[in-house]
């Protein structure tokens, strides 16, 4: 994050790359940890990624290193570009853990779990599709930009999708489980 900004941008210090980086939520949807930011800009010019250009101070306000992109840098960006686009990155996933270890008995529970997820995941499409909105109408984002915005949209829409197939596929087991557990009953009466 801070090398793209630092390329795309231009030289900035540190504290104008974390305003960026809360602007755009990246924290939030993108993992990228806005609090190690300063960590990171000492590691990365350490490292001969970045260099500090100059130092600022406004009036009262501690001063501020300024650093730019180096060659070593846009290299690195490359291949750290070239890894999170190509490759298929699979996260940890506790509500396919939970739907995993459900027994049928807890179905009931299940339901109306799944009723409240349904509606929180609603919420959040709703919320990122209304902030998409909010920004380009006050031109703070491009067309790029809402096209991320976008992208998430439509996970959520999917996820929403398959939770439809989800539901479905709950009633279809316990009707079936239902219309079971009556002919083993029959079953067992007819053979007292």
């Amino acid at each position: 994050m801070a090398l793209g900004t630092l390329q795309n941008v231009g030289p900035l210090h540190g504290h104008e790359i974390r305003r960026i980086a809360d602007v755009t939520s990246v924290s939030s949807w993108g993992g990228v940890s806005a609090g190690a930011l300063y960590r990171e800009l000492r590691t990365m010019d350490e490292g001969g990624l970045i260099r500090s250009i100059r130092t600022e101070q406004v009036g009262r306000r501690p001063a501020r290193t300024v650093y730019e992109i180096t060659t070593d840098g846009e290299a690195e960006l490359r291949a750290l570009r070239e890894q999170a686009v190509t490759q298929v990155h699979h996260g940890t996933d506790p509500f396919g853990v939970a739907l995993l270890f459900t027994r049928t008995t807890e179905l009931p529970t299940l339901r109306d779990l799944l009723k409240r997820r349904r509606v929180a995941v609603r919420t959040v499409r709703d919320d990122i599709a209304a902030e998409c909105a909010r920004l380009q109408k006050d031109g703070v984002i491009g067309a790029l930009d809402a096209v991320m915005f976008r992208r998430r949209v439509m996970q959520l829409d999917a996820e929403l999708a398959w939770q439809d197939e989800l539901d479905k596929t709950i009633e279809e087991s316990a009707a079936s489980d239902a219309s079971g557990a009556h002919t083993t009953d029959q079953t067992a009466e007819a053979s007292q």
